[in-house]
């Protein structure tokens, strides 16, 4: 008897550390990385292709409808991603038992999301809220009081969920509810972070929102373009798909494509001038020195194999190459933080609200490099 059991309880054992090695494996598509999972070599790219084709003509066009309704109506857009971001994140994490067992305490998350909605916003947005209600005194006090009193309200609100946290920590769930209190933090960084510089940016003029936004969106397009028909040598292990063809290839549409819109959105008063309030009205301005065209005399052999004799070119067209350098070299990075997110979870996408894309936070997770452009329209105007 001592024999058997001595022979068994080892096995157990290995067994056991066996168990453990294989459910700690990051990924299984890491032994992949050699070419195997490329565009080029997946055998449904093309049916993947036309959902994901279909998908993006819903979302442009949803989007360039947004843009012509302006400011207050984009930031309204903005609003609702950081909510569906905020909600796949949350599910992350989340648990059913262990909230089956907590009630109410899935409303905690949102509570401290609102707060820090309405502490950012309410930085943001204050002064074009009075610009906009000065015709009307009983809402001027009400707004004017308000913005008064608008840090110790979030103050307030911040106190207010933090006691709340504490009065519901039950006995067996102070780790899950810890570590619910800290992704619920993480998550406000990340998606109010980067959020709240795009926003100021809305106001500043649509332009400094859209360029950036569009060329993250063709670097995005491009990169899977080149790798769809020419991808071979693999990029990062973080991402089996990505391919040194696509990043190259995205990067050189993205420069060029920057240069050229430029020089389209830069001479659009919608799309160049500041709102100073929340109205939805049509907007005249005078337009800054970087959306005045300058011309350019063509000498040597170019006037004479064209017929003009001088071009003209916005200053803003020679900034935007920076911006599209920006947009090339960064928003990949995003992709990638994301990939090595979605890998330490062993999930595909964080959601599947958009068909062939997966959900909201798989499409932003390039755009967090969107508030680039404001770093640096901030140092070209200091």
């Amino acid at each position: 008897m001592q024999k058997d059991t001595s022979t068994t309880a080892p096995s157990t054992t290995s067994g056991r550390v066996r168990h453990r090695k294989r459910s700690n494996e990051v990924i299984p598509e890491v032994s992949k990385a050699n070419g195997t999972q490329l565009l080029v070599n997946d055998k449904s790219k093309y049916k993947s292709m036309l959902i994901r084709a279909y998908s993006s003509v819903w979302m442009i066009g949803g989007f360039v409808l947004i843009i012509y309704m302006g400011h207050l109506y984009i930031t309204a857009m903005v609003v609702v991603i950081q909510i569906f971001m905020a909600r796949e994140l949350f599910n992350l994490l989340r648990r059913a038992h262990e909230d089956r067992q907590l009630p109410g305490f899935r409303l905690l998350n949102w509570h401290f999301f609102f707060t820090a909605m309405l502490f950012v916003y309410g930085r943001i947005l204050s002064q074009r809220l009075v610009n906009t209600v000065t015709s009307d005194m009983v809402l001027y006090r009400l707004v004017s009081n308000l913005i008064k009193y608008h840090m110790v309200i979030c103050y307030s609100l911040y106190i207010a969920g933090f006691m709340w946290f504490i009065l519901t920590l039950k006995k067996k769930m102070y780790k899950y509810q810890f570590g619910q209190y800290a992704w619920t933090h993480m998550i406000l960084i990340v998606v109010f972070g980067q959020s709240s510089f795009t926003v100021a940016s809305i106001f500043e003029g649509i332009f400094w929102f859209l360029l950036p936004a569009t060329l993250i969106v063709i670097n995005d397009i491009a990169a899977y373009i080149f790798g769809f028909f020419f991808g071979r040598t693999p990029l990062i292990k973080l991402s089996p798909k990505k391919t040194w063809e696509g990043f190259i290839g995205a990067s050189v549409t993205t420069i060029i494509s920057a240069f050229m819109l430029a020089n389209i959105m830069g001479r659009s008063q919608w799309l160049t001038c500041p709102r100073k309030d929340l109205s939805t009205g049509w907007l005249h301005c005078d337009p800054g020195p970087l959306f005045k065209p300058e011309s350019y005399p063509l000498q040597g052999w170019i006037s004479h194999w064209f017929a003009w004799k001088e071009i003209s070119i916005l200053p803003i067209q020679w900034h935007s190459l920076c911006l599209g350098l920006f947009a090339s070299i960064i928003a990949p990075f995003g992709g990638f933080f994301a990939s090595g997110f979605k890998r330490a979870f062993k999930i595909k996408d964080f959601g599947d609200s958009i068909p062939g894309h997966g959900g909201i936070t798989d499409r932003m997770d390039c755009q967090v490099d969107s508030f680039d452009v404001t770093i640096y329209k901030f140092i070209f105007n200091h």
